[in-house]
């Protein structure tokens, strides 16, 4: 049986403010929702399901035009969260998905924190698989842990023994800096014996994902946490600043990835590129260019000043200074003339 994977995509986000859906919140020209769908389907695992619920249309609609978009030979799964009870509530909402994949593995995970990475999702996949374990956390180490759930391990062996949240720590548990970034490997057995044991007994009357922990370990099957060696992983947003921030992390990470690949970025301020976009070696890029989608660039061009390239291809040598271009292909060595739009 294949590995599965679950992102809860329900919420509402109230203080973003936005008429849309917050997992349609975009870092870099995406949506959150489909930079989890790539780290997702990037370390491997095709059988997803999202749980949708507010403005749950508008969610599966993306989801339906992602998957042409991607050319999948099978739609992504969704199933609906009428009332947001928490994320245990939604995972009972995927239940039958769950079943369809007794034997194997799923990886739970949330809908707006876009920098996880399909790296860290294998690598936890590995060594879920390799201890033996019924649930596997992603964790990490922010400089402020502060509000997350902290890791607690046997002094000993290092295994997990709690998930403790931050108004239930006492000062000890506070100091500790590894937190749980609410991204979770279980196999599906185990998590199906425990899921309806999960109970709402607390101030809010949700039903939350870790206390599957909890009833894992009272009933002597192994948890382990995977601490991954960046913290970005658990970075999400609840309102625009918070977007913003992550705007600025994934711009940053971007340039220094064309950088590190042979790409002449003389003043990155003012540039905005994408993060699906890929630029040649020797190009050099210049401020006020924006390039957006599937953009693809060849190798010793000039982009900017003042470039607008979306789901552009253009061939090497190309010099594109004050145009716009939109899903159009240029060929070696061509040079639109300044301050023209060229569309397909």
């Amino acid at each position: 049986m294949e590995n599965c994977a679950i992102i809860l995509a329900a919420g509402e986000g109230k203080r973003m403010k936005s008429q849309g859906p917050k997992v349609l919140c975009q870092v870099l020209f995406k949506p959150m929702l489909e930079w989890v769908i790539d780290a997702v389907e990037g370390a491997g695992v095709s059988n997803v399901c999202v749980v949708t619920g507010h403005l749950h249309s508008e969610v599966e609609s993306f989801l339906d035009g992602l998957a042409k978009t991607k050319q999948r030979t099978a739609p992504f799964e969704h199933v609906f969260q009428a009332e947001q009870k928490g994320t245990a509530h939604a995972v009972m909402m995927a239940e039958q998905f769950l079943r369809s994949h007794s034997g194997a593995n799923v990886l739970i995970l949330s809908g707006d924190a876009p920098f996880l990475d399909p790296e860290t999702i294998r690598s936890a996949l590995a060594e879920h698989m390799e201890q033996g374990q019924a649930v596997t956390v992603i964790s990490a180490e922010p400089a402020d842990p502060f509000g997350y759930g902290r890791i607690v391990r046997d002094s000993k062996t290092g295994a997990l023994r709690a998930i403790v949240e931050e108004k239930e720590a006492d000062a000890p548990t506070k100091r500790i800096r590894e937190i749980n970034s609410g991204a979770y490997w279980f196999r599906v057995d185990s998590l199906l014996s425990v899921l309806h044991d999960i109970q709402n007994k607390n101030s809010t009357g949700e039903y939350y994902l870790p206390d599957a922990i909890r009833l894992l370990l009272s009933r002597d099957q192994r948890a382990g946490a995977f601490l991954t060696g960046d913290s970005n992983v658990v970075l999400g947003a609840n309102d625009r600043k918070q977007l913003s921030e992550l705007n600025s992390i994934a711009k940053q990470n971007v340039l220094l990835r064309l950088m590190a690949d042979g790409v002449d970025i003389p003043c990155p301020d003012g540039i905005l590129i994408g993060p699906d976009v890929t630029v040649g070696p020797d190009t050099k890029i210049l401020p006020g260019s924006i390039l957006t989608g599937r953009t693809c660039i060849g190798a010793g061009c000039i982009i900017g000043p003042n470039a607008l390239l979306e789901d552009t291809t253009a061939g090497d040598r190309c010099v594109l200074q004050n145009v716009q271009c939109r899903g159009i292909t240029l060929k070696d060595e061509q040079t639109p003339d300044p301050f023209t739009t060229l569309r397909a």
